[in-house]
């Protein structure tokens, strides 16, 4: 009972609208300097410093001093996988039907989850792989079989390195637009990397929102077969 007051906190520093919009922003694993911040969330250099000062106490952010800028990002993984899971939560109890802007589509089809690829096309690849027997699912994870590595390999994803990182090598990560499991940990954040460097998907400046490229479309749609819903329903967005 003693660790109720805790939870009680936590929730309060997510739950104000300026900090949830100042989070929501580093989901994209970019570090942002307070005064950018504070034009993003819409509020002044010195609101935003306070802001910024308790998410730091909390363990929520890290800042740190480089020349006369303060940088602020977050924390780690385990804050944008909490973030990205209250964003489920939040989304489930809105209604599941309403009009969605061409921004929004964009959106809930590709975006970063912190360091590693969500959206319909993150789910979408994940079930392929799963279906291939290229990636097989275990209770809070992933596990690449050993025709699943090759795949991986010839994506451009050095899988040794990824599991000899000091963090979760493929974990799962419930994806708050689609409601199922996208591939989050190192071997999620490598191949998000390597599908930016094959020019398959495109940052966008300050966004969360990924470019899926027409070679992008390609691959989703020959090379991952069960992933051709998505790849069709990208190209009707960007038409």
């Amino acid at each position: 009972m003693s660790q109720d007051p805790l939870i009680a906190e936590a929730a309060a520093l997510i739950g104000d609208p300026t900090r949830a919009r100042m989070l929501g922003v580093l989901m994209d694993a970019r570090a942002r300097t307070a005064k950018e911040l504070a034009s993003l969330a819409g509020v002044s250099p010195a609101t935003a410093s306070g802001h910024i000062a308790r998410m730091a106490a909390a363990g929520l952010v890290a800042v740190a001093a480089q020349g006369r800028h303060r940088y602020v990002r977050l924390a780690g993984s385990e804050v944008a996988e909490l973030i990205e899971r209250m964003m489920s939560f939040a989304g489930a109890s809105r209604p599941t039907v309403r009009p969605r802007s061409a921004a929004d589509a964009a959106f809930r089809e590709a975006r970063t989850c912190y360091d590693h690829l969500a959206g319909r096309v993150a789910v979408d690849l994940v079930e392929a792989l799963v279906a291939r027997d290229l990636l097989r699912r275990g209770h809070d994870g992933f596990e690449p079989t050993l025709a699943g590595e090759r795949w991986f390999r010839a994506q451009g994803v050095d899988v040794g390195r990824a599991r000899c990182a000091h963090r979760a090598f493929a974990r799962c990560c419930l994806d708050w637009s689609e409601r199922r499991d996208h591939l989050a940990g190192a071997l999620g954040a490598a191949l998000l990397e390597a599908l930016i460097a094959r020019g398959r998907l495109a940052r966008r400046k300050d966004e969360r929102t990924l470019t899926v490229t027409p070679e992008g479309r390609r691959f989703l749609a020959e090379e991952i077969g069960t992933a051709r819903p998505a790849a069709e329903a990208l190209a009707a967005v960007a038409g």
